[in-house]
């Protein structure tokens, strides 16, 4: 297929060589900022623009930009597409977005993965979810998607949206404990390295049995008093004394006002 990138964050920087490796004629990168649009070319050898008017004759367009910015410029891009069909990999946006600004050919690719510029990503690995506005429509979208990974599933914008919050819990927020832990560390100069076993061992159990039979820790187990001396450890740091205190009760309810 014949596809504009529309985009050259971390998500295109990580899909365009993938979509060039399987076989895909990517026609030009499209990105507002110069900068990242000619790093992103170069690096797959092909045109780039920061006009949508001057994005070559294309199968599809793979907007791959911020949510916000994806709302306020729907209308243009479809606007300048022709006959492509649009597709974003947004998670909580849904796909009627561009029905409600004129296309007619339309869909969703979304990856759900966490990416950045200097990850190197294993695509057999990477689940993908596709909607689309028709029939044939979602048939290209799911040749294009499993031309790239071969965990490809259907899903509806609302189950999307869901999927979307249960990453943003199993991902982001797990990723701001361990910049929480990092701060805590720092302050007796111990390296945040000495949680990386722990963090792996973590992440492996969750592979082969349920989140909730692989939780340990004293929450879990009901045990007040190391509880409560953690949270005197937190007394100049009233923020994360809450932040703890609301998550051992989530953990284990029958701790509710017991701490």
């Amino acid at each position: 297929m014949r596809i504009a990138l529309v985009g050259a964050g971390n998500v295109a920087t990580c899909i365009g060589p993938r979509l060039k490796e399987a076989g895909h004629e990517i026609v030009a990168v499209y990105s507002r900022t110069e900068q990242s649009a000619k790093i992103l070319s170069g690096s797959l050898e092909v045109t780039y623009t920061t006009s949508f008017r001057t994005i070559p004759e294309a199968d599809v367009f793979l907007v791959m930009i911020r949510d916000d910015a994806l709302l306020e410029r729907a209308e243009e891009i479809v606007s300048y597409a022709g006959k492509a069909i649009i597709l974003h990999t947004a998670g909580s946006v849904p796909m009627d977005i561009w029905r409600k600004v004129g296309a007619s050919r339309y869909g969703v690719l979304y990856p759900m993965q966490t990416f950045s510029r200097s990850s190197v990503v294993d695509w057999s690995k990477v689940p993908l979810f596709i909607e689309g506005s028709s029939d044939d429509v979602t048939d290209i979208v799911r040749k294009l998607a499993f031309s790239i990974s071969p965990d490809v599933t259907g899903l509806s914008s609302e189950g999307r949206l869901k999927l979307h919050v249960a990453a943003v819990f199993a991902c982001n927020f797990s990723n701001h404990m361990y910049a929480i832990a990092e701060k805590l560390l720092a302050d007796e100069g111990v390296p945040f390295r000495v949680m990386l076993p722990l963090v792996r061992e973590t992440a492996r159990k969750v592979e082969t049995i349920p989140p909730r039979d692989a939780q340990t820790g004293p929450a879990v187990r009901g045990d007040r008093g190391v509880l409560r001396e953690h949270l005197s450890q937190l007394n100049d740091r009233p923020e994360l004394a809450d932040l703890y205190r609301m998550i051992s009760i989530d953990i284990n309810k029958e701790l509710d006002d017991k701490l």
